[in-house]
């Protein structure tokens, strides 16, 4: 098998695998090979023999949903191959799927050995990431146990424990030992002359804390079918652009894609919801920041995501100060994790808090939700949560004490706790990073329309006048204090940040779009911006680059620092359209989908930077999440900018 892996998701579930549907357990090219529940590998292994070899791919899995492929036994032109097998898979919530079906292609009766090697090592995400850092695990136990249809593996420590259960019908002829843990599942399939037979395996995965037992489909047929209907709940009612079909074909991709990257989550009085994972494979959970630009973009055709994303956060808002998890009063929560690492405190992401704009975000989200819907019962019922974030931001975010949102590298998690989140991310110019705390332009933009809308709220649906008005002259002091300290007049732009010691950091980075989009600078400046993200150095054909290309710290295969990011073009073509830059907008607009059709309409989570005038294909980022909620609802955004134009 090579290392390029095919990713099968559906809610919090995904598996990886290789061009022939093998899983060998190792590391891939931008994922680990494996099927994940819940942040563990339940299935690390799941190798197809025929008579003792592995078979050769005649067809790989191509991009899709389900995954088919057809095998042969190896062999030359001189000796066509006796039978052929054609392999199909899928996944559903907690659930791996396959079809196996053996032809043969002789005209005499034949016998055939399958075998599947299936092994479940339960390892946590975090200890397949690239830092390579060691867990110790003291007490951990793994068993295997044969069953009638097929074999169960276990593990335990301490409390925790998890299971995995293959099966298959007809059951195996044998179960075997493999001297590695793994357990080979063995058949002996007799062919008629041109028969076929078929064999259905199910893999089972049973977290830590599940209360039941999966259901599981009948055939990946059959799953492929539910998911497919889900889609088409996406999209019946949005009226997608007859005039531009590219972006319409952009938008449909992302609704589907949406709907497979809902994960369950729990609202403040208990109820059941489904909220936008941020993305497989390393973030198929709920990260407060991507579900809320996500559910932001798609809120003008699917509001029912907003409603949902607020829920969740308000019930994970934190109450209390948790150095660990970076938590206080009143702050969104950054990360939520339900792996075994997170579970003993391993890692700090069962609930991590290391995010300086997920709060003012939340309250964007609010006012936008309300002004989209008129649902003013959601706005009273969130109206705590909603004072809480308000609180947070004034005390803690530090805007009474130091006039802007900011944030402290968190030793034990995130550096950087702003969008661009990666070390070295906030840099200067000639890459240096600034000291002491971080006061990221891109905040003080969400922070200045959270203080806005939430204080239309308070004069419209709480009956607070003066609440309203301690509000909106904070967001107006913010916004003079804004254009004073951070307007680098040499560049006709604002600072990418500043330093603890309120020193600019003159990095020319894509985050001033972000500014517009929240409306912070005077029109004269958002012009300016809005036009000079649009230069050659910005602008590379399919997007604006996170950082303008000919600076030091510029590189085009960075994760932040020159990059091309769908979701953060999404927000600067709202904002190039808020300031009556509309021809600006249709250019990014432009360019993101003309990305999207060079990628089966589906956007990644990031590009290369490369110029298209150099690369006419979009260059990939290696590590990027294929599937990723931001992404998938930034079609959604540019059609909310440019009207289908």
């Amino acid at each position: 098998m090579t290392d390029r892996h095919h990713l099968l998701v559906r809610g919090g579930t995904f598996a990886a695998v290789g061009d022939s549907g093998d899983i060998n357990g190792v590391r891939g090219v931008g994922s680990p090979a494996g099927l994940f529940v819940r942040d563990a590998r339940h299935l690390s292994r799941w190798q197809l023999t025929v008579d003792g070899a592995v078979p050769e791919t005649l067809a790989p899995i191509a991009d899709g949903d389900t995954a088919r492929c057809v095998l042969v036994p190896r062999g030359g032109r001189a000796e066509p191959p006796a039978h052929t097998l054609f392999r199909e898979q899928a996944v559903v919530e907690a659930a791996f799927v396959e079809s196996l079906r053996v032809t043969s292609n002789r005209p005499v009766p034949t016998t055939v050995r399958v075998a599947v090697t299936a092994d479940a090592d339960f390892t946590d995400q975090f200890e397949l990431r690239s830092d390579h850092r060691t867990y110790a695990k003291s007490g951990a136990v793994r068993s295997r146990q044969v069953l009638e249809d097929g074999v169960e593996f276990g593990y335990r420590r301490g409390e925790w424990w998890s299971r995995t259960t293959v099966t298959a019908d007809p059951p195996p002829d044998a179960v075997e030992e493999t001297g590695t843990g793994a357990r080979r599942l063995c058949w002996t399939l007799d062919l008629e002359p041109h028969g076929s037979t078929h064999l259905a395996l199910r893999v089972a995965a049973r977290p830590h804390g599940a209360t039941a037992a999966p259901v599981i489909p009948a055939s990946p047929a059959a799953a492929g079918g539910q998911l497919l209907a889900l889609e088409g709940e996406f999209i019946q009612d949005v009226a997608l652009p007859t005039g531009r079909p590219e972006l319409a074909a952009a938008c449909a991709r992302g609704l589907s894609d949406l709907a497979a990257l809902q994960v369950p989550a729990t609202g403040p009085d208990g109820e059941e919801l489904n909220v936008p994972a941020a993305g497989a494979p390393w973030f198929l959970t709920l990260l407060g920041r991507d579900a809320l630009l996500t559910s932001l973009f798609a809120l003008p055709y699917r509001p029912g995501s907003a409603a949902a994303t607020l829920s969740a956060l308000a019930a994970t808002q934190a109450t209390a100060v948790d150095t660990r998890s970076v938590a206080q009063p009143g702050k969104i929560v950054h990360e939520v994790r339900h792996g075994e690492l997170a579970h003993f405190g391993q890692v700090p992401y069962g609930r991590y808090y290391g995010s300086v704009d997920a709060t003012p975000l939340f309250l964007v989200l609010l006012g936008a939700y309300v002004e989209q819907t008129g649902d003013v019962t959601t706005a009273r019922r969130l109206e705590p949560h909603a004072r809480a974030a308000i609180g947070w931001m004034l005390d803690h975010g530090g805007l009474t004490s130091r006039g802007y949102l900011l944030y402290r590298a968190d030793r034990g998690g995130l550096a950087n706790q702003n969008w661009k989140d990666s070390p070295g991310a906030i840099c200067c110019a000639d890459g240096s990073r600034p000291g002491g705390p971080v006061m990221a332009a891109g905040a003080q933009g969400y922070a200045y329309d959270a203080l806005r809308r939430t204080a239309h709220l308070a004069r419209t649906v709480w009956d607070d006048e003066v609440y309203a008005a301690l509000l909106e002259q904070t967001a107006g002091d913010l916004r003079d204090r804004f254009q004073r300290d951070f307007w680098m007049d040499a560049h006709a732009f604002p600072a990418l940040a500043l330093d603890g010691a309120g020193r600019q950091v003159d990095a020319l980075a894509s985050d001033a779009g972000h500014l517009l989009w929240s409306g912070l600078l005077d029109k004269e400046y958002g012009e300016l911006v809005g036009r000079r993200l649009l230069e050659p150095d910005f602008y590379s054909g399919w997007g604006v680059r996170t950082l303008a290309a000919g600076q030091a710290a510029y590189h085009p295969m960075s994760y932040h620092r020159g990059s091309v990011w769908p979701h953060d073009n999404a927000l600067i073509a709202l904002g190039l359209a808020r300031y009556g830059l509309h021809d600006e907008a249709r250019t990014v607009a432009h360019g993101l989908v003309d990305a999207a059709m060079a990628t089966g309409h589906r956007l990644p989570e990031v590009l290369a930077g490369y110029g298209r005038d150099t690369h006419p294909e979009p260059v990939p980022y290696a590590h990027a999440c294929v599937r990723e909620s931001r992404s998938a609802a930034t079609p959604l955004a540019l059609l909310t900018a440019v009207g289908g134009a």
